[in-house]
C-alpha cells in the first residue's frame, strides 16, 4: 500500500488589486476554499487540515462559548466575512466582538473592527498571517491579534495597534507552559489546552 502524504494548505493571490466586497459576493464559488480581499488583492486558501480546525474549535470551546454564556461577547469562526478598513472582507479563524458592540454584526457579516482576532498559522504560507494580516489588522485598529503557532505550540499576542506604522506596539510570546489571557475579557486558558488531544497533529 502506498504511503499517503498530507497536503499543505495552499494560498494563491490575484495579479490585480481591483477586488472588493461586491465582486467577492458576486463572482466567487462556494467550493470550500477561503477567499479574502486584502487591500484590493484577492487571496484564495485551500481548506485547512484537521489539526488547524481542532485548534479553532478549542478557541471556541475555551474562550468563545464561556464568554457568550457570561453575556460578555459574541464569537465566530471561519468561514465568516469581516468587513473593515483594508479588509473587503477577510475570514479570520476566530473572532470576538464585545456584547456592547453587537451592532457591527449585521446582514450575515461582521461590519466593523472586532475586539479580538486569532489566526492559526499555516506552515506552508506563514507570511499570510505574520506579515500581510498583521499589517492590515493593525491599520484597521484591531485591538488584539493572536497568531497561534501549531509547530511550536505557542501564541504570539499582538496589542496596541499603530495604524500609521502598520504594526502592533506590544507583542508577547506565550509559551506552551503558560496561560493565555483574552484582554480585556475575564478569561484565561492554558496554551497547551489549545493543542492537546488531537488524534492528528500534522501542522
Amino acid at each position: 500500500m502506498a504511503d499517503t502524504v498530507a497536503l499543505p494548505a495552499i494560498t494563491l493571490r490575484s495579479l490585480d488589486a481591483g477586488w472588493n466586497y461586491e465582486r467577492w459576493e458576486r463572482e466567487l464559488p462556494d467550493d470550500g476554499n477561503r477567499y479574502e480581499v486584502i487591500e484590493g488583492v484577492l487571496y484564495m486558501t485551500t481548506a485547512p487540515g484537521y489539526f488547524h480546525q481542532w485548534i479553532v474549535r478549542r478557541l471556541d470551546q475555551y474562550i468563545g462559548v464561556p464568554l457568550e454564556q457570561q453575556g460578555l461577547a459574541y464569537a465566530a469562526t471561519a468561514p465568516i466575512g469581516v468587513l473593515m478598513p483594508g479588509c473587503d472582507p477577510v475570514q479570520p479563524d476566530f473572532v470576538l466582538v464585545r456584547r456592547d458592540r453587537a451592532g457591527i454584526i449585521s446582514e450575515r457579516r461582521i461590519r466593523g473592527v472586532p475586539d479580538l482576532i486569532a489566526e492559526v498559522l499555516s506552515p506552508s504560507n506563514p507570511e499570510q498571517d505574520t506579515v500581510i494580516k498583521r499589517r492590515v489588522y493593525a491599520r484597521a485598529g484591531v485591538p488584539e491579534y493572536w497568531i497561534i503557532r501549531p509547530e511550536t505550540r505557542d501564541v504570539l499576542v499582538c496589542r496596541n495597534p499603530d495604524a500609521a506604522l502598520g504594526d502592533y506596539a506590544f507583542t508577547l510570546l506565550v509559551g506552551a507552559a503558560e496561560t493565555l489571557s483574552a484582554h480585556p475579557f475575564p478569561i484565561a486558558v492554558p496554551v497547551a489546552e489549545l493543542f492537546a488531544g488531537s488524534p492528528d497533529t500534522t501542522a
